[in-house]
């Protein structure tokens, strides 16, 4: 049996729906189930072809972390693909199971939503996991929600193994009489080939960045480009030490395809090109926008909220950079 898990949240540390999806996926690989767990965040140019990752799924989850509105537009775009190419006599025998964890309100709407979408695709959804959370850390330490969370995952499983059969419900006639995807009548196999040049157009973007990689590439054989070391230089000349801090942070540097180790021990600072076996914060960012970080015309935690940078590891020290290292303030 093989379940595919399809994650529509941001990664963030604090996610309730993180927890629940290990406690999750561990229920399974004891019931020797086939995980596949899917972050959408992760390479959003590729969702259009995810469809096609339903082929060999006995059942899905879909997961979705609730912020302020809906279930988020990863997962919305991941449906959005399942319908358009995906296979529908593949997700008319698929089972779901929704797992909505919500800290705002709206989780049993957002957790209605995601079953009648599945039910508009033809599939068949199961009892989900939905839940309000004001504070995930008592949320898991709470002994009885883990196992509420182990019961309903063990019920999913019973219902895909027994092949349980559900009522017919009015979303498939609609589906049959009224809507209606495109004029084009398309084999599985075409459709998701389709999909596959719809994600190639995405790549443009991807495209223009490899020609700006090579552009600072020959700036570089040319000796036009910054002396590596003047990274260094400048936050050791910003560096405004925190007591009883420790923390390591590397910065990878998307066009440079190198990384910046920022090892900070107290009032000591270690700042080198390289690399580090474990840091407490990783950071992925292009050179221009960290160029705005030095200069003090952008804040770290801000490009990191507006997407601009890419981190993960422990965010109470990432919030705690622009503390670190004061620059201009903007």
């Amino acid at each position: 049996m093989r379940v595919n898990i399809y994650y529509g949240g941001r990664g963030l540390i604090d996610d309730p729906t993180l927890y629940v999806l290990e406690k999750i996926t561990k229920v399974l690989d004891e019931l020797r189930v086939t995980v596949e767990r899917y972050n959408l965040y992760e390479d959003k140019r590729a969702i259009t072809v995810l469809p096609k990752t339903l082929k060999e799924a006995d059942g899905v989850i879909l997961a979705a972390s609730l912020e302020w509105f809906g279930f988020g537009g990863f997962l919305h775009q991941f449906l959005d693909a399942c319908w358009l190419y995906g296979d529908k006599e593949k997700l008319s025998h698929m089972y779901m199971m929704p797992v909505v964890m919500a800290t705002t309100y709206g989780e049993r709407e957002a957790e209605y939503s995601l079953i009648r979408a599945w039910e508009m695709l033809g599939g068949v959804p199961g009892e989900g996991i939905c839940a309000y959370v004001d504070n995930h850390v008592e949320f898991e330490m709470n002994a009885q929600f883990g196992l509420m969370i182990e019961k309903k995952t063990e019920n999913f499983y019973r219902m895909i193994s027994k092949k349980a059969v559900a009522f017919p419900n009015s979303s498939v006639a609609v589906k049959r009489n009224v809507l209606r995807t495109s004029n084009l009548s398309l084999t599985p196999q075409e459709s998701e080939q389709l999909s596959e040049y719809v994600s190639n157009d995405n790549y443009v973007k991807k495209q223009k960045e490899d020609i700006e990689e090579l552009a600072s590439l020959f700036k570089g054989m040319l000796g036009e480009e910054k002396d590596e070391d003047d990274y260094v230089e400048r936050l050791k000349s910003h560096f405004f030490p925190m007591e009883g801090l420790k923390a390591v942070f590397r910065i990878d540097l998307v066009e440079e395809k190198s990384s910046l180790i920022i090892d900070i021990n107290d009032s000591k600072l270690n700042c080198y090109r390289g690399t580090v076996e474990q840091a407490d914060v990783t950071a992925k960012v292009k050179t221009a926008v960290f160029e705005q970080v030095l200069d003090g015309t952008k804040t770290f935690q801000s490009a990191f909220m507006s997407g601009e940078l890419s981190a993960q590891g422990n965010f109470k020290i990432l919030r705690n950079f622009d503390t670190i290292f004061r620059f201009q303030n903007i």
